[in-house]
């Protein structure tokens, strides 16, 4: 597999959203050790805001769709979570303007843009236990595969979703310095982020699904 396509990026949204409406109640549970126990319930609203427009939001091209999934996202969500996921679609979305097809090259300047947006937007900086600290080495490995192996589009993301993954054990130990996380201190040491926990299994699924549709296409 060469190329993610328009086709891909739906896919991979609608992942994301049946991820974070089935582990509502996880994600909250996550969120309430060392949070205001609220990032599940949040996560899964916006998504099925996202849901209940997704026959009307725009496909001409990958950037369109991004861009309008983001703002919905924004939209419907308070607190952190509705600007912060959604400026990473938009910021994805911008890079990504009128394209139908992605290269692996693509989906790092993707990342990276959704990160610089998410960083910006929220003030978080990698290594504070947030949802950037699964993005970024994610965002490395991709660039690594679009050096030595850009066409190997599939093998790239599940590289780029096993070091997210990883992330959730390597992070347990941090002190969470953003979000409400952040004011219970050394209290977080030993928690999960529920941002970098649902980041990864949404990675993880997504690759998953389009390793079965790209069988079925064979």
């Amino acid at each position: 597999m060469k190329e993610i396509s328009l086709q891909d990026i739906n896919l991979a949204v609608k992942t994301m959203a049946e991820v974070a409406i089935s582990n509502e109640k996880y994600f909250s549970e996550l969120d309430s050790a060392a949070g205001d126990a609220d990032f599940g319930v949040s996560l899964a609203n916006g998504f099925r805001a996202v849901n209940n427009q997704w026959d009307k939001i725009d496909r001409s091209s990958i950037g369109s769709f991004l861009m309008k999934v983001g703002m919905i996202i924004t939209s419907n969500v308070g607190g952190c979570s509705g600007p912060i996921w959604g400026t990473g679609f938009m910021k994805a979305g911008i890079v990504s303007k009128d394209k139908n097809s992605l290269e692996v090259s693509d989906l790092v300047k993707m990342l990276r843009m959704s990160i610089e947006g998410i960083m910006a937007r929220g003030g978080a900086q990698l290594g504070d236990k947030t949802l950037l600290d699964a993005l970024a080495p994610a965002a490395d490995k991709l660039e690594e595969w679009s050096k030595k192996n850009p066409d190997d589009v599939l093998d790239a993301l599940q590289e780029a979703a096993d070091i997210a993954a990883r992330q959730i054990e390597a992070t347990r130990g941090w002190i969470a310095k953003r979000g409400r996380q952040s004011y219970t201190g050394e209290r977080s040491i030993g928690t999960l982020d529920p941002g970098i926990v649902a980041a990864a299994i949404m990675m993880q699924e997504i690759v998953k699904r389009l390793k079965e549709a790209d069988n079925k296409s064979v």
